[in-house]
């Protein structure tokens, strides 16, 4: 394969989150005196804005200024939370050691805000890496949605067949087929093998030493 666009998915792709998430999300919602959805609830709505899983996964119902109150409360929890929990995968500077060797663009494209994607992306190390970030609030439409793939492909003058979606979650499977790009789904995230099966992406990849070779 030649690629010479690479997007990524952040959480659970690049980055290890999901304590952090889960942690904060149940914190967000018992300090609202929500029910609080179950790890494997949350697990499975990592890749969507909180935006709409928070909808999805609350028991009661949220009008849209409990709705930005409880946004405001996860993400004071996440800031807390982020700097003891939030790690980059064993191994991934590697794999994008080697892309940017070979002159590949990079781009991250995830369901948080642009500025907590920014802050996070820094204090893992991996920042400079990557040629543009695009966080949820750069989006018209969110994640199966492929506007943000689309985006990148025109303002840069990338062809669809040397771009590539990477992700750990149906989601960003979903998103990348939407765009006809090539899709991996990597299985170290939140969604398991067989979730990710169902949604047939192009390559599935076990390990990042593994996705380092599929892409270079």
């Amino acid at each position: 394969m030649s690629f010479k666009c690479v997007i990524f998915d952040f959480d659970g792709t690049l980055a290890d989150s999901k304590e952090c998430s889960v942690r904060s999300t149940q914190q967000a919602f018992s300090m609202m005196g929500f029910s609080v959805p179950s790890h494997q609830l949350i697990e499975h709505y990592m890749g969507i804005p909180i935006e709409q899983s928070f909808l999805d996964m609350s028991e009661e119902t949220l009008d849209d200024n409990t709705l930005a109150e409880l946004i405001t409360t996860f993400r004071d929890c996440y800031k807390n939370n982020e700097r003891s929990t939030l790690q980059v995968f064993p191994y991934f500077p590697g794999v994008l050691d080697a892309l940017h060797g070979k002159e590949i663009k990079c781009f991250v494209l995830s369901s948080k805000k642009t500025d907590v994607l920014d802050r996070n992306l820094k204090q893992l190390n991996i920042r400079d890496y990557f040629e543009e970030i695009y966080g949820s609030d750069r989006v018209k439409e969110y994640k199966p949605h492929p506007y943000g793939i689309l985006q990148i492909l025109k303002k840069y003058n990338f062809e669809k067949n040397t771009a590539v979606m990477i992700g750990d979650a149906t989601f960003d499977i979903e998103m990348g087929k939407s765009a006809e790009i090539t899709t991996v789904a990597v299985t170290w995230g939140s969604h398991n093998l067989k979730e990710l099966k169902k949604s047939s992406p192009t390559f599935i990849a076990d390990s990042p030493s593994q996705l380092k070779e599929m892409l270079t």
